[in-house]
């Protein structure tokens, strides 16, 4: 006659123990590395060129205090559901459903949203790999190739082209324009026109007509690294850039060897691309301070604008700041927690990113807009002139700053370094999102643990 035994109770069961709880799936080969994992896909690239602009035009520090509290009522509670839908039941977003298979819809819509954005956030991290290889190969000269306009690609009006416009140097014109440009033959190539001449410049006529100046690093990412010049539009693709293609090859290369083996490959990669770019923040930080005109860049973020917070907007961009910069219900959250011991302490864990992710932001905020100071100070103008977001800033504006420092190519080294380990550790969890998604769904074709 067998014998009914009760239940063990949670306290009994001991979860410390050596190997993996589920044999099947696997499990973190240590806590660090789940922190770690999800820190990385929490903090990204939205932390460096997005939350600072959004502090910018939202009235400064006092975003923060919209910011801070779209946190808790927002952002920590969907943080740990996610945590404990993927702990409990051991699955990915699509298989987790199992109380009710009516919202496993969501978690197609997670595994589709990951998917997408993994193929345009491997480009972007393809884009600082061509800049990083550009940078070693400026060292020796200690300049960087975007600090000035090159004939061949750059655009009619570069800035080092251009000459200011005086009555006197407009004397024995060769060509003259009614909108602020006078053109003058002499041996300097404009690269548009294609006549021998030197474009003069009148800042202010050329304002009026809507003739914008461009800086060489502006030039230098739209028509060398992208190569808009050779396309009429977003209707024309233009032709394939063989250095483009072999820096996403090189980005997908290592998004393969690091999930090669699965959690028990990605968990040991993190330890370098999660914790590497606090360093590179730190020492960006302290070169930072030593740049003419830092505090004014200081100064212009931390400034504080109380009006701006009857404003709904405000409310709005830290709301999707929150989703944005912590990752919340892309699926990736519930897949990294999937591989969890049943009794890990999410709640704790979720604290722990969420608040570290934030700090995060807080802080590359302090980074980006000392480097800002100092560009507007060196250019003459004011902060709000150079404040950028998005590729604009990473690529254009700070681009621009780093040109301008001593042992330029050294800091342009450590900066796209920084956002190359930034986005790798989130391309990471994007992928694994889908590794995992697929797994579960087709557990047949899981063919060894981890």
């Amino acid at each position: 006659m067998a014998v009914n035994k009760a239940p063990r109770r949670a306290e009994d069961v001991e979860v410390n123990f050596q190997g993996d709880e589920n044999q099947q799936r696997g499990n973190w080969g240590g806590q660090l590395e789940f922190l770690l994992s999800c820190l990385g896909y929490a903090v990204g690239l939205g932390n460096v060129w997005r939350f600072p602009y959004l502090c910018y035009r939202n009235g400064g520090a006092l975003f923060l205090i919209p910011y801070a509290i779209m946190l808790f009522l927002v952002g920590v509670p969907i943080f740990v559901l996610e945590l404990s839908l993927g702990q409990f039941t051991s699955s990915g977003p699509v298989t987790c459903w199992k109380f009710s298979r009516l919202f496993s819809g969501i978690g197609w819509g997670m595994v589709v949203v990951s998917g997408l954005v993994s193929i345009y956030y491997n480009m972007i991290i393809g884009w600082a790999i061509y800049y990083l290889i550009a940078s070693f190969f400026e060292f020796p000269q200690g300049t960087l190739p975007w600090s000035r306009c090159v004939p061949g690609y750059a655009s009619e009006y570069c800035s080092t082209f251009l000459t200011p416009f005086t009555a006197a140097n407009c004397t024995g014109i060769y060509e003259a324009l009614d909108n602020g440009v006078c053109v003058y033959a002499n041996d300097t190539l404009n690269p548009v026109s294609g006549k021998m001449a030197l474009v003069i410049w009148d800042s202010t006529l050329a304002e009026d007509n809507k003739i914008k100046e461009v800086v060489p690093s502006e030039d230098y990412l739209m028509y060398r690294v992208w190569g808009r010049a050779n396309s009429a539009g977003l209707h024309d693709l233009g032709e394939l850039k063989w250095e483009l293609c072999l820096c996403l090859l090189g980005a997908w290369v290592m998004v393969y060897f690091a999930l090669l083996k699965g959690i028990k490959s990605s968990g040991k990669v993190v330890y370098f691309t999660a914790i590497f770019p606090y360093v590179m923040l730190i020492v960006l930080f302290i070169r930072g301070l030593f740049l003419d005109g830092y505090q004014e860049g200081i100064k212009f973020y931390m400034s504080a604008d109380v009006s701006r917070l009857s404003d709904a907007q405000v409310w709005k961009d830290a709301a999707v700041q929150i989703f944005f910069s912590l990752s919340a219900s892309w699926g990736g959250l519930i897949a990294l927690s999937s591989y969890n011991k049943f009794h890990n302490d999410c709640i704790r864990d979720a604290l722990i990113v969420s608040f570290g992710n934030c700090l995060t932001s807080f802080f590359a905020g302090f980074v980006i807009f000392s480097y800002l100071g100092f560009l507007a100070t060196e250019a003459n103008q004011p902060v709000e002139s150079v404040v950028s977001s998005g590729t604009g800033l990473a690529f254009i504006v700070y681009t621009r700053a780093v040109d301008s420092i001593p042992v330029a190519p050294l800091w342009s080294i450590l900066f796209f370094l920084m956002l190359i380990t930034l986005g790798l550790d989130s391309e990471f969890a994007l992928v694994e999102t889908l590794l995992t998604s697929y797994m579960d769904f087709f557990p047949q074709h899981r063919k060894r643990n981890g």
